[in-house]
């Protein structure tokens, strides 16, 4: 029974992406950039931190896009087809890790807060007030001056600051939902908050929650793109940000194009390509907006 409700979960996601042109475009983006993650090791040429040579034994600096080095190399001879293929993995990751996360943790406030009210909605939306308050880049430098670069805690960072916009949404909704007469005759026939909550409430308010998933898996990209341009990131873990960071502190950020092209596009591809598939969930959220 519940292997039967996840294909029919899926098979509806995947009739509301393809009801939406740009949503199929954006969802072939993703899923482009999720199997090009997945196979890096296999399809790289080369490791991301090799010194390269050439053909003839030089040191392979700096060199344009060529048959022999697809997208050049950085300042360090290394190989940015490669690179560009690790650093793919890691801002993905980052980025579906963050967004869940953040995505769970404002559901269950919003759910909670819009559903109870009174004393527990006061505590939870005045913690989400002070968390507004709370901007990305300072808590990350004081995440890394207190435990290091780390992939986990640009993680930690960006999930502890995602989740306001979305459980504020989501509280309001609730707030609709929760007099509706179908919610009123479940709680007269004695169902615990919890299946309220979790069985009738969430599944009317699906489509919010892909909607701001989507827009929470952006901001993650964006903001770790941010983090490690700034020198915050993880140096162990290549991501897009970081690779733009290594140009800029090579000092050849003027005249290597090669090097920032293939980053700086790709962040732009797939937030864009997140955004499609988030027009295709609020339509869906906000029928009158096919009508337009």
């Amino acid at each position: 029974m519940k292997l039967v409700r996840v294909k029919e979960f899926f098979g509806t996601q995947i009739k509301i992406i393809m009801s939406h042109k740009f949503g199929i475009f954006g969802a072939l983006i993703i899923l482009f950039f999720c199997v090009v993650g997945l196979l890096a090791p296999i399809i790289a040429p080369h490791q991301p931190w090799d010194t390269l040579r050439d053909a003839n034994g030089k040191l392979a600096i700096m060199r344009a896009p060529s048959a022999e080095f697809l997208m050049g190399t950085t300042a360090m001879g290394r190989d940015i087809f490669t690179q560009m293929l690790y650093a793919t993995r890691t801002t993905v990751l980052i980025g579906l890790v963050s967004g869940l996360i953040s995505i769970m943790i404002g559901a269950n406030l919003g759910l909670w807060s819009g559903y109870y009210g009174g004393r527990m909605d006061e505590i939870l939306m005045r913690f989400t007030d002070i968390i507004y308050g709370m901007p990305f880049l300072p808590f990350l430098i004081v995440l890394i001056s207190l435990f290091g670069r780390s992939l986990w805690f640009v993680i930690i960072a960006i999930c502890c600051i995602v989740w306001r916009t979305s459980a504020r949404v989501i509280r309001a909704q609730t707030l609709a939902i929760k007099q509706r007469q179908f919610i009123l005759a479940g709680k007269a026939r004695g169902c615990s908050d919890l299946r309220i909550i979790y069985g009738h409430i969430m599944p009317n308010i699906m489509p919010l929650l892909l909607l701001y998933t989507a827009f929470n898996i952006a901001w993650s990209v964006l903001a770790e793109a941010g983090a490690s341009f700034l020198g915050f990131g993880d140096p162990d873990n290549l991501s897009w940000g970081g690779m733009l960071y290594n140009l800029w502190i090579s000092g050849k950020i003027r005249t290597a194009w090669w090097w920032f092209a293939p980053p700086a596009i790709c962040i732009v591809l797939l937030v864009s390509a997140l955004v499609f598939v988030s027009r295709a969930y609020e339509e869906e959220a906000n029928p009158r907006l096919k009508q337009r």
